[in-house]
C-alpha cells in the first residue's frame, strides 16, 4: 500500500492506494465509523486486477475536517468525491465501490455524474429514497435507526469518546459479528478517532442529513419527509449490490424499491455476513466484484 495527500477543491484529502496505476481504477468509499484503511482486507484481494483508491472522506481519518455541521451536507461530500474521481481518472470512467455512508454518497454521485462511473458496487448501503420510505413507517428500520437520533445529540461525541471509546465500539458491534475487530483493528481505529475534531466531524454527517428518523410507532407524513426527485436519483450504469443478510443496522426492507430506481441492478446476498461484510468475507466479495466488472 502507498498513501498520499491530494488537494481537491482546495481541501486536503488522505488517500490510500493499492495496486498498479495502469490497471482499471476502483474507488472505495468507506462509511461510519471507519476510514480509508477499512478496505485493507478487500483491497488485498482486488489489487492484482484493479488500482484501488481509498480516500478518507471529509471529516474522517486524516482528511479535511471543517468545523460546523453545515460543512457536512451531502452536496459538499459529493463535490469531494467527484473531484477525487476526476483527479485519479481524468480521462475515463471509474468503477465506484461503497459501503454505509459511502454508499449514500455514491448513489448521489452516480445520479449526478453518470458519465464518470463505469460500474457501481454497493456493500450494505442504501439509496436514500427507499431508505426514507422505510424509516417513515416507524417500524423495524426505524427501530434499528434510533441510534441516528442519539448521535444527533449535543453531547454524543463526548459520550462516544468516554472510557476508551466504549460506546462507539459497542455501536460498531451492535449485535453483529465483530470477530474481525480484534485488538490490532481496535488500536488502528482508535488512532483515527483520537485525531483532533474527528468524532465531532464524523457525527456531523448524521446531523447534516435531512433524513428523518421517527420514534418507534410513529409514522412520517409526506410533509415530514425530504422530497427527493426519483428521476434525478436514478442509477443508469450497471449496478451490483452485495448484501450481508445479518445486518442489524440496515435491514433488507431498506432497499425495497431499488429495482424501480436503477436501470440494471443485480443483488447478491451473503449468508453468515452482516453490515461488516467487507471484513468478514473479503475473498468472496472480491470474486463477485471481479465477475461483475
Amino acid at each position: 500500500m502507498e498513501s498520499e495527500f491530494v488537494s481537491i477543491n482546495g481541501n486536503e484529502f488522505f488517500v490510500r492506494l493499492w495496486g498498479d496505476a495502469s490497471k482499471p481504477k476502483l474507488m472505495l468509499l468507506h462509511g461510519f465509523p471507519e476510514y480509508g484503511g477499512a478496505w485493507e482486507e478487500l483491497a488485498a484481494y482486488l489489487c492484482d486486477d484493479f488500482y484501488c483508491i481509498a480516500p478518507d472522506l471529509r471529516g474522517f481519518g486524516q482528511s479535511y475536517k471543517p468545523r460546523g455541521v453545515e460543512n457536512y451536507r451531502m452536496s459538499l461530500v459529493v463535490q469531494d468525491v467527484i473531484g477525487l474521481m476526476a483527479h485519479y481518472s481524468p480521462d475515463e470512467p471509474i468503477h465506484l465501490l461503497a459501503h454505509d455512508w459511502g454508499a449514500a454518497a455514491a448513489y448521489v454521485v452516480a445520479s449526478a455524474v453518470p458519465n464518470m462511473i463505469s460500474k457501481l458496487i454497493i456493500l450494505n448501503g442504501v439509496h436514500p429514497i427507499p431508505f426514507q420510505a422505510e424509516l417513515a413507517k416507524g417500524e423495524a428500520q426505524a427501530k434499528a435507526s434510533q441510534y441516528i437520533n442519539w448521535l444527533r445529540r449535543e453531547d454524543s461525541a463526548d459520550l462516544l469518546a468516554a472510557d476508551d471509546f466504549e460506546k462507539l465500539i459497542n455501536l460498531l458491534r451492535q449485535d453483529m459479528d465483530s470477530a474481525w475487530f480484534d485488538d490490532r483493528k481496535a488500536a488502528l481505529y482508535k488512532t483515527e478517532w483520537e485525531r483532533e475534531y474527528c468524532l465531532e466531524a464524523m457525527i456531523n454527517w448524521y446531523k447534516a442529513s435531512p433524513l428523518k428518523v421517527p420514534s418507534l410507532g410513529q409514522v412520517l407524513s409526506d410533509e415530514d419527509m425530504v422530497v427527493i426527485d426519483a428521476q434525478k436519483m436514478r442509477v443508469a450504469m450497471p449496478h451490483l449490490i452485495i448484501w450481508g443478510e445479518n445486518d442489524t443496522a440496515l435491514l433488507v426492507e431498506s432497499r425495497n424499491g431499488i429495482f424501480d430506481l436503477a436501470d440494471d441492478v443485480r443483488i447478491v446476498e451473503l449468508e453468515a455476513a452482516d453490515h461488516w461484510l467487507h471484513h468478514q468475507q473479503s475473498q468472496k466479495i472480491a470474486a463477485e466484484i471481479r465477475s461483475f466488472i
